[in-house]
């Protein structure tokens, strides 16, 4: 009990020191959670509901399920209902599909997301909401990183906090200081229900890849994510390859 009653105390704080240092959340919010069912943004909806209870800036939460219908997700939505209802949050659920045929440039994972994100944005419109809150913890801002690095040739990656101009919305995410293992070990405690996930598309990301790449570099240096979270605000450019312009 004293394990589990440690483990939690660490999620919360984490989760809160994300959402304050990061600015997340403002007076007034009304913030949509993108529920997806799995143990990320199951643990985000009640990390959240709680918040909403008991911590200034006062804010409101709505649950949204996005179902892809050509995808076979199977998501046990009078679960994701009652487990919402059950925090005192609405909940919706949204369909729709995407044709990975439209546009061979983009991988279907790619695609995918994009019409789960734009479904999101639609929901939060009708629903009169400002925010998008989505389940991403640290691990995979950090895999992310190292995807865009190594794929991208460039350091960027899921940022805390995401002003959307164009969609007149913010993505948020306040699991970005939450590890991956605490989520896992929260939904074991909480007895989260696993939806069932047989994506065909799943082998084609190089997530899993970057998963291992970021365990190999935690048995290498087990501060190595810190050091990893640390170096994107630590940018030292005197100390990079500069192009010298020799055209004149």
């Amino acid at each position: 009990m004293e394990k589990e009653e440690k483990l939690i105390r660490t999620i919360n704080r984490r989760f809160n020191k994300g959402v304050v240092e990061y600015g997340l959340i403002d007076e007034g919010d009304k913030i949509l959670v993108g529920l997806s069912g799995g143990k990320d943004s199951l643990a985000l909806l009640e990390l959240l509901a709680e918040r909403s209870r008991i911590y200034k800036p006062r804010f409101s939460v709505v649950a949204a399920h996005v179902a892809m219908t050509n995808i076979a997700y199977e998501s046990d939505t009078d679960y994701l209902r009652t487990f919402a209802e059950a925090l005192g949050v609405p909940f919706v659920r949204y369909e729709t599909s995407f044709d990975p045929s439209t546009d061979t440039r983009k991988s279907p994972c790619f695609l995918c997301s994009w019409n789960r994100r734009k479904a999101l944005f639609t929901l939060a419109k009708e629903q009169g909401c400002n925010k998008i809150a989505l389940g991403h913890h640290q691990d995979d801002i950090l895999e992310t990183l190292l995807m865009n690095m190594t794929f991208q040739g460039a350091i960027s990656t899921m940022p805390p906090r995401l002003v959307m101009r164009k969609f007149d919305m913010t993505i948020i995410r306040p699991l970005c200081l939450v590890h991956e293992a605490e989520l896992a070990e929260l939904a074991q405690i909480r007895g989260y229900q696993k939806q069932v996930k047989n994506c065909p598309y799943e082998h084609d990301s190089h997530r899993a890849d970057m998963k291992s790449v970021l365990k190999a570099l935690e048995q290498m240096n087990p501060e190595a994510r810190y050091s990893l979270w640390s170096s994107m605000a630590n940018i030292q450019e005197d100390l990079l390859p500069v192009r010298i312009d020799r055209s004149y």
